[in-house]
């Protein structure tokens, strides 16, 4: 079984909500050590933003049913984004039964995209509402 996700967003919004709402949004939707790495980059954020969004699309779920920051993207030695779920979204993929991740997150100068792909999980194991 696989499941997929894929969420695509503009950096502009991205970069207006930064200068609005600055350390509010970015604590509220990536975690420390996502803005470390990110700094205060749009293009970097909005490729994790979409990354998030495009994982709770493969839980079948939707931000809210998780949290923002139980989604971490991170990034290997390469540079090669990492997934790391915790609290509801490590348990939601554990009831699912998936067992791997793949994610890959890309931008031009005006939309960052994420994919992610989950494999392992169970036929009819994903969240009916």
């Amino acid at each position: 079984m696989v499941a997929v996700g894929v969420d695509m967003i503009e950096i502009e919004r991205v970069r207006r909500v930064l200068e609005r709402y600055g350390a509010r949004f970015r604590d509220r939707v990536f975690t420390p050590r996502e803005q470390a790495h990110c700094g205060d980059r749009p293009r970097s954020l909005a490729g994790r933003y979409a990354g998030k969004e495009a994982v709770a699309k493969a839980l079948g779920t939707g931000i809210g049913d998780v949290g923002w920051q139980e989604i971490e993207i991170l990034s290997d030695g390469r540079g090669k984004p990492t997934l790391v779920l915790h609290g509801a979204a490590l348990a939601l993929a554990r009831r699912q039964g998936w067992q791997g991740w793949d994610i890959s997150l890309s931008h031009t100068e005006t939309h960052a995209i994420g994919f992610v792909v989950a494999t392992g999980g169970r036929a009819g194991g994903t969240l009916t509402r």
